[in-house]
């Protein structure tokens, strides 16, 4: 029996299905802002149902552009300014430039970012949003901008896509501190929509179950914000726990860094009072004023790969098979887990005269 091949959707269909002009589809992908929102809807929804696919404009941007974009969550935040700067470095290898923003938080600033890339002729984005990328990339999906997923494991369908194993990450900066003796630890985590905090905890429990310690010895306090000022607030809410933990670890390193200040005004020492243990290994971990240990993610080679990635896929002028690409986090041990914990002398001090629980030799 012969097949014949699926016939393209093209945006006659797309109008037909959608009961509006050709003009009006048209506007929806290149200027949405000035479509109706109900009828900017009902178009979307109809392309995604119909799997449209605006190849003539890929071929055209890939012919004309020498720009690649990249969306990163926080520009503020050392962890991806280096991923970006390591996109750079791949665009520039290429020959390309590159214009950087911040990842959209609601549909009506994602529609702005979509028409600003799509009216420069960006040749393709690397899309680090941290936290709704679904949602991201379906947007993408419906225009011709070809795209790279960075700082997520879980592969998206279609995309290439580059990321850290985040629950490693979380098991050896656990085990690391019930090494050095800690039986009561606070994990400072970070906003649960996000699934590289999600991954960081579920790590960090399985490193607890794998020492045969009760649940107990990890507890969690959830925080708002991944910022500095979020960690010197939880710094001062861990100081009100009983019984007191002997150690901290922290989703991110700009929350290590606000509980060492917040330990700093009570004047308490870290190591001596408290471990603590932050996550990304940004410039700022090594040069604190106790040197942070952190569990490091490679930002900078996950840009450049991502860079690579990008420019791979938008050079042959044919869609390359998606690469999903996993990189394994590295513990770096510095002074603030210096001290081998000291139980039996310590931890009644510390924690108003609470059990230990189980102890371990140092």
């Amino acid at each position: 029996m012969n097949h014949r091949p699926r016939r393209r959707v093209g945006v006659k269909d797309v109008a037909r299905e959608a009961g509006v002009s050709l003009g009006t589809v048209s506007n929806v992908l290149n200027r949405p802002e000035i479509v109706a929102e109900p009828t900017r809807t009902r178009v979307l929804s109809v392309i995604d149902s119909l799997g449209y696919v605006r190849a003539e404009g890929a071929r055209l941007r890939e012919a004309a552009s020498r720009v690649l974009a990249v969306m990163v969550a926080d520009l503020a935040n050392p962890f991806y300014a280096a991923l970006a700067s390591g996109v750079e470095q791949a665009a520039r290898e290429a020959g390309l430039s590159v214009m950087v923003c911040r990842s959209p938080r609601d549909p009506a600033e994602l529609t702005r970012h979509v028409t600003l890339f799509s009216s420069h002729l960006v040749r393709g984005v690397v899309l680090s949003s941290g936290e709704g990328i679904g949602g991201t990339v379906s947007a993408f999906r419906r225009t011709a901008i070809p795209f790279v997923v960075a700082d997520q494991i879980a592969p998206q369908p279609g995309a290439s896509s580059i990321g850290v194993d985040d629950v490693a990450g979380g098991r050896c900066a656990v085990r690391h501190l019930i090494e050095r003796g800690h039986r009561s630890i606070v994990h400072l985590s970070g906003p649960d929509r996000l699934q590289q905090t999600r991954d960081r905890r579920r790590g960090a429990l399985d490193a607890v179950a794998a020492a045969g310690l009760p649940p107990v010895s990890l507890r969690e306090l959830p925080c708002r914000d991944l910022t500095v000022s979020a960690g010197r607030d939880a710094g001062h809410r861990v100081l009100g726990l009983l019984p007191r933990p002997t150690a901290v670890f922290c989703a991110n390193d700009l929350l290590a860094l606000g509980v060492m200040q917040a330990l700093h005004e009570a004047e308490l020492r870290v190591p001596d009072d408290f471990a603590l243990v932050g996550y990304d290994d940004i410039e700022f971990a090594a040069s604190a004023v106790t040197p942070l240990t952190s569990v490091r993610r490679p930002a900078a080679p996950m840009g450049h790969r991502a860079g690579q990635l990008l420019v791979a896929d938008t050079a042959s002028g044919a869609a390359l098979q998606p690469s999903h690409v996993v990189l394994q986090p590295e513990l770096v041990v510095r002074r603030s887990t210096a001290a081998t914990w000291r139980i039996n002398q310590d931890f009644t001090r510390l924690s108003h005269g609470s059990s230990a629980g189980p102890a371990l030799r140092p």
